[in-house]
């Protein structure tokens, strides 16, 4: 490129919300020149991860990436946001990794940036770049740990004297702490606290029901809180647990519960939530393991849940109850799982209190919206200490496009059941 004055790349707005679109426009290119739009980011477990588009400049000497088609790269056709949803490790990373925010008080960074043509761009310097923020986190939200009557996690508060309606976020059987989702939470104005109860130590082992209500309890009597309108947010294992508390719980009585990948197994043997899943680990021997040597789960599943004995008695739940599964899940049988759930509570009169979204070719993990997809990702199987590769299904468009729009209905579910008025939404 020998013009003089050099393009011109702006990212708008550069600093959001992760759910926010931002708008990308190159300008002051040729007419008709090929360019290739980056984003890159290096992640706090330090691997590079990727996106690109490949887009020839229009009469202008203009790429808008919200509206031009995309020729080739992660993605292709007009994407916005295919920059971030189709972000994978760059070419040399191991197998098997997983994009996930740790520190939420820091911003996701993300470099765009625009080279010239469309082969051999990671060679070449960029004719210019942007740095932008992409954050879970909103101004003003208050992150305390908590450490209150036992229960481990992390509260986050929206800002304003509220009073505010309450989430109980809950992730799934990789255990840990992982506080993205409620932090994100609370930047639509629900009080979260997202809750660690699997670390697979002795103390986790032995969680009772009681340890999930306390948890509960302790967002209810928030002084910040509307004690009334408290739900529960669970992905895998927390659907479980969400579904647990909602139809045996005597002590708690949740607004609402948002299920993905829904979890019913409940067999009577198992008397806590680790050990429930940790009787599902020790049968994973009869997996099938596929052609890429990744393991499929959701067979075994399948043969646990066919046994009447060994699912939670859902005709008991009394709130509204939100199913989103992917029909491609390959870890666990969320839709026969949202089938047989749907059944039981039309058989107990309560199917009015029943929504469900499922989304062809979409997988197991179901982010919040321009997350990377993961097909297959690495996983330590607790009980045998074995590392495997885990396949969670899905193909990358599709699960970016379920990712967007059960975030969205998910987010329209709570407002209706939780706030009953219009939408707050939280902006940088």
């Amino acid at each position: 490129m020998t013009q003089v004055v050099p393009p011109i790349l702006s990212v708008t707005p550069s600093r959001a919300l992760v759910d926010e679109k931002f708008k990308v426009l190159v300008e002051n290119l040729p007419p008709g020149y090929p360019v290739t739009v980056r984003s890159l980011h290096n992640s706090e477990d330090k691997h590079d991860w990727e996106a690109y588009g490949h887009y020839v400049s229009d009469h202008s000497g203009v790429v808008s990436v919200s509206e031009d088609l995309s020729y080739g790269g992660t993605y292709t056709g007009k994407e916005p946001m295919g920059l971030l949803w189709s972000m994978r490790p760059v070419p040399g990373s191991r197998p098997g990794l997983r994009l996930r925010k740790m520190n939420v008080c820091t911003p996701m960074l993300v470099t765009i940036s625009v080279h010239s043509g469309h082969e051999g761009f990671r060679d070449q310097a960029p004719l210019a770049s942007v740095l932008t923020e992409r954050w879970y986190m909103a101004p003003g939200i208050q992150r305390i740990t908590n450490n209150e009557q036992g229960v481990q996690g992390t509260l986050f508060i929206p800002p304003g004297p509220g009073p505010f309606p309450g989430l109980l976020d809950m992730w799934g059987g990789g255990g840990g702490l992982l506080e993205y989702r409620a932090a994100l939470l609370a930047s639509h104005g629900y009080v979260s606290l997202a809750l660690d109860y699997l670390r697979f130590d002795q103390e986790s082992e032995n969680l009772e029901l009681k340890y999930f209500e306390t948890a509960f309890n302790i967002i209810k009597d928030h002084p910040q809180v509307m004690s009334d309108r408290v739900g529960i947010f669970g992905l895998s294992l927390g659907s479980l647990v969400a579904v647990t508390l909602a139809a045996y719980s005597t002590i708690i009585k949740p607004c609402c519960i948002v299920c993905i990948s829904s979890n019913h197994y409940y067999p009577a043997q198992g008397s806590t939530v680790a050990s429930r899943f940790e009787g599902v680990t020790r049968q994973l021997y009869k997996a099938r393991v596929n052609e890429d040597n990744q393991v499929i789960w959701k067979d075994v599943g399948l043969e646990f849940i066919t046994d009447p004995s060994n699912i939670a008695e859902v005709g008991r739940i009394n709130c509204p109850t939100l199913l989103v599964n992917g029909c491609d899940d390959q870890n666990w049988p969320t839709v026969e799982t949202a089938e047989d759930v749907a059944r039981l509570m039309r058989e107990a009169g309560k199917e009015h209190l029943l929504s469900r979204l499922a989304y062809p070719d979409t997988g197991h993990l179901i982010e919040p919206p321009f997350s990377p997809h993961f097909r297959a990702t690495t996983f330590v199987i607790h009980s045998s200490k074995e590392k495997v590769l885990l396949l969670w299904g899905g193909k990358t468009k599709p699960h970016s496009d379920a990712q967007e729009d059960s975030w969205r209905k998910i987010l329209s579910f709570l407002q209706f059941h939780l706030y009953c008025g219009p939408c707050l939404k939280a902006k940088i």
